[in-house]
């Protein structure tokens, strides 16, 4: 990075949260500190969602997704539409009428206090330990750019979001995540012009999808009933349903950003606006980094893409291996180069005789030097058994630093940071919400309502929450794909929590003491089966929810004790 980089950079970053933190200074109400302004239209409420659920996970670790595995991930998002639906028709309707806060109020309004804490206390569990990951993620970026220690850049980016949303609460977030989605939306679309222009001429975003077709990254969906497979066209429709409604219908971060406004029809336009944009939005960054792996195809590509991880080993005492391995690669990439060329003529040509030979002989090569990029990742684990081999989230900041231009590198680097920004904030605005009401003024009531209190220790809470976010991301390693690893984390408590609250809405003769016991079970039997089965995570939002409501329904008929008056 050279100087225009860093004051794109910084004018961008610090201008938006110096405006964030200048114009909502004095929130001072509670409800506005935490629902944001009554007056907030349905645009601002969908940019918010989107950009709460949108962190610099999405812009990190999907193109590399895309990159290392193809643009299959999407179907993840496939349960996400019906889901918005869903929430839109039951869920939101009835946090409105109510008035609530938090989704988690309803739950002790419908069944008792108990059952309310757990649905809190399951929320902050997981979701604090997700505002680990988010911090971690544009954490790598500044450390890789800079070469700055990795604990320091961690503390530095979360004191940042910290200052600015404990100072305006949810109208800062708001505020803040509108322009921030402005910054990243023209930076994905710079980035992606200006991958098309850096491709071999004549090669064109035709061409470059027949590579990437031929080489197995463009197979969208996937209707394999393999158990064993992580993303097909079944896991996503049924667990990404689950997934996405517990997260848009009772993640406390979410119901936080369409539970205000200005009406319930601007919340349910906000939510809509996801439903069309959202699986789009995220074939778009998957296929940004399926062009990237044809763009190296044509150039000089790493054998490992953690660039400064791989350099260390390489002039250390093993060195020697290291840099027979990368000699390989380098020649087995040149023969991969030649057999993709000769592809590309034969097809040019209409030689549809020999175009299946030339194919083979191209998916071949490209296998050989798969082999050796494992062999590489296995001298890493040999040399350091704690040695992180994912090295898929380096793959688009690795293309960003060594191949755009000066200027754009600096807003591409404030596009992760500013997703990262406006997803730890709503993160930490959530978290310091359900603190407050669900635990803090419901262990110290007070007789007269005190709305200075109130918001002094929203404040506070909301502090605490990121600087227990930084502490989680300095001592926690993810071996996984950044944003496989905050889908996973996810996974283990959306069921559960989602099967209280649907067992909320349609079971009416269900109690609070049968629906506790019944989701403490459940989330016992969720997490024996991740730690001894091998299923493919999505599973377990459906599990989960499933044997909630299962075990709630004969707990009910066990207890025989009469189920509190619904709060509708």
């Amino acid at each position: 990075m050279n100087h225009l980089d860093w004051i794109v950079l910084l004018v961008t970053m610090v201008g938006i949260a110096a405006y964030g933190a200048w114009h909502t200074r004095h929130t001072d109400h509670l409800d506005t500190y935490l629902k944001g302004s009554k007056t907030t239209r349905w645009g601002t409420i969908g940019i918010s969602v989107m950009a709460t659920q949108a962190s610099a996970i999405t812009f990190l670790s999907i193109p590399g997704q895309g990159f290392e595995s193809g643009i299959g991930f999407v179907q993840n998002y496939f349960g996400l539409p019906l889901a918005l639906i869903i929430v839109c028709a039951v869920f939101l309707p009835i946090y409105r009428k109510l008035g609530v806060y938090t989704a988690y109020e309803f739950l002790g309004q419908r069944f008792d206090g108990k059952t309310r804490l757990l649905g809190a206390g399951l929320f902050l569990l997981q979701r604090g330990l997700a505002a680990g990951v988010t911090i971690y993620a544009p954490a790598i970026i500044l450390a890789t750019v800079l070469g700055w220690r990795l604990d320091l850049t961690i503390i530095g980016t979360g004191l940042l979001v910290i200052i600015y949303t404990v100072t305006g609460g949810s109208a800062a977030v708001s505020l803040t995540q509108k322009w921030q989605m402005g910054v990243i939306f023209g930076g994905m679309v710079t980035a992606f012009v200006i991958l098309l222009m850096r491709l071999p001429a004549g090669l064109g975003f035709g061409g470059a999808a027949h590579v990437a077709g031929a080489l197995g990254k463009l197979q969208a969906v996937d209707v394999s009933l393999d158990p064993d497979k992580r993303y097909t066209l079944w896991t996503g429709l049924f667990g990404g349903l689950f997934l996405s409604l517990s997260y848009f219908g009772t993640d406390q971060s979410q119901v936080q950003r369409y539970i205000g406004g200005a009406s319930l029809r601007e919340g349910r336009l906000g939510l809509m606006f996801n439903a069309l944009l959202k699986i789009p939005m995220q074939f778009f960054i998957l296929l940004l980094g399926a062009l990237v792996f044809v763009f190296y195809q044509f150039q000089p590509a790493p054998v490992f893409y953690n660039r400064v991880e791989w350099a260390r080993y390489a002039a250390g005492p093993d060195g020697a291996s290291f840099r027979d391995i990368e000699q390989r690669h380098a020649v087995l990439h040149a023969v991969k180069q030649e057999k993709i060329r000769t592809w590309l003529d034969v097809r040019a040509r209409g030689e549809n005789a020999a175009e299946p030979a030339a194919r083979a002989e191209m998916v071949a090569a490209n296998a050989a030097t798969d082999v050796v990029r494992k062999e590489a990742k296995a001298a890493l684990t040999t040399a350091n058994p704690l040695a992180k081999t994912k090295d898929s989230d380096y793959v688009f900041i690795g293309f960003i630093l060594a191949q755009l231009p000066h200027g754009v590198i600096g807003l591409l680097i404030a596009v992760m940071i500013a997703a990262a920004l406006g997803s730890k904030a709503g993160e930490l605005n959530a978290l310091g919400t359900t603190t407050t009401i669900d635990l803090w003024r419901q262990l110290r009531p007070l007789a007269v309502p005190d709305e200075a209190r109130n918001v002094r220790a929203a404040k506070w809470f909301t502090a605490m929450w990121g600087v227990v976010a930084i502490v989680f991301a300095l001592f926690a390693g993810f071996s996984e794909n950044l944003i496989e690893a905050i889908n996973i984390i996810g996974s283990l408590f959306y069921g559960v929590v989602l099967g209280i609250f649907l067992v909320a809405f349609f079971l009416r003769k269900v109690g609070g003491s049968s629906v506790f016991w019944a989701a403490i079970a459940a989330q016992a039997l969720v997490v024996v089966l991740y730690m001894t089965l091998s299923i493919p995570y999505l599973w377990y939002n459906l599990i989960g929810c499933a044997s909630c409501m299962v075990l709630s329904l004969a707990l009910q008929a066990f207890f025989k004790t009469p189920a509190k008056a619904s709060a509708e």
